[in-house]
């Protein structure tokens, strides 16, 4: 007995230090967000040094990839010296993205996955709405709107500036995420149990976002991934269904884009708009549909649990209350309240 009370002390401890170490990186992550704005800031304000769109849009994505991207993943694997797959070999990383038995099943998840995550979002906006009608009804205490500046993606001006947008978005992003989120960042919780990792790994991909609107269904979309990578023990399907999810939204910027450029009015952009938007809300209403179809096997799908002599409550506690995590939730109620602490500071040392 006095063994297994030792052991789970030295479990406890690798796990607080696991969680400190995911606390760091995304303070990291937050920092670099505030960097890769700033950069970009000041590059791009001199519109002599890039004056075409194009080029502003490429070297702002640029920037965007490196700080937000890069550099927090580079820290990641330096912190965990990579995830424990045979210290990184070629073999355990042909392991990690192996084509898994059902291929065509478990892609088959993106209608589900799609519907609760956008069902997720819809309900957000919702909530927003009608928290911005009760704020003005009392007199515009809660600057609502601000939060709804998150909302709206940037969309480029040109067809090459659109290509950019279409390849960060449905190729870039994903690939990295998955490889950093539901690769190193889940094998690094798994030893203490799949189901904090699937949980813990989804809020710091929701985190990520650092919207508001964003956080709760990318949270949502971060769950059904892990649950994916835990069924099927591989990043290939996580990682194809999130190119999947973000093309979809990529493929409306890019329909913007071309409004955009051919002006208002344009009968063949609203018609295909107008044919894309029908077709998302099918999507979202069969998904949706789909998922529900799916909670009484979700329900009765149970994650395996290596460290059961722990609960689950006290290891999302401990979690919660690793010091450098609360940092990283200031940073992140910063960064999803768009800043407003942050432009406090500034004008408190501005004088």
């Amino acid at each position: 007995m006095d063994g297994i009370d030792i052991n789970n002390k030295q479990k406890i401890s690798a796990y607080k230090t696991v969680c400190a170490k995911l606390g760091l990186i995304m303070c990291v992550y937050y920092l670099c967000r505030i960097l890769a704005g700033a950069t970009a800031y000041l590059l791009l304000n001199d519109s002599s040094m890039f004056p075409e769109t194009f080029f502003q849009y490429a070297v702002r994505s640029f920037i965007s990839i490196f700080f937000v991207y890069i550099v927090p993943l580079l820290v990641t694997i330096a912190l965990f010296k990579s995830f424990k797959h045979d210290a990184g070999s070629m073999d355990s990383f042909r392991e990690l993205y192996k084509k898994p038995k059902r291929l065509a099943k478990n892609l088959g998840n993106i209608a589900a996955m799609y519907g609760l995550g956008q069902g997720v979002n819809f309900l957000t906006i919702l909530v927003f709405l009608l928290l911005s009608f009760i704020s003005r009804k009392l007199g515009g205490g809660i600057e609502i709107e601000r939060f709804f500046d998150q909302m709206a993606v940037e969309t480029p001006q040109t067809i090459p500036g659109a290509l950019i947008m279409v390849f960060v978005v449905a190729i870039a992003a994903p690939i990295i995420e998955e490889f950093w989120v539901r690769g190193i960042i889940y094998d690094a919780l798994k030893q203490f149990g799949a189901g904090i990792a699937i949980l813990v790994s989804s809020i710091l991909f929701g985190l990520m976002h650092s919207s508001i609107n964003m956080l709760f269904y990318t949270t949502a979309v971060g769950l059904a991934l892990g649950y994916i990578r835990y069924a099927t023990g591989s990043l290939y399907v996580a990682t194809v269904l999130h190119m999947i999810f973000n093309a979809v939204a990529a493929v409306l910027m890019f329909i913007v884009t071309l409004g955009n450029m051919v002006g208002e009015g344009n009968a063949i952009i609203e018609t295909v708009s107008s044919i894309y938007l029908l077709a998302m809300l099918v999507l979202v209403i069969a998904g949706f549909a789909a998922f529900i179809k799916k909670i009484p096997v979700i329900r009765k799908y149970k994650v395996e649990n290596n460290w059961s002599e722990v609960s689950f409550k006290k290891k999302l506690t401990l979690f919660l209350l690793s010091v450098p995590v609360l940092i990283m939730l200031l940073f992140a109620v910063d960064a999803h309240l768009n800043h407003m602490f942050l432009e406090r500071i500034i004008d408190v040392i501005r004088g």
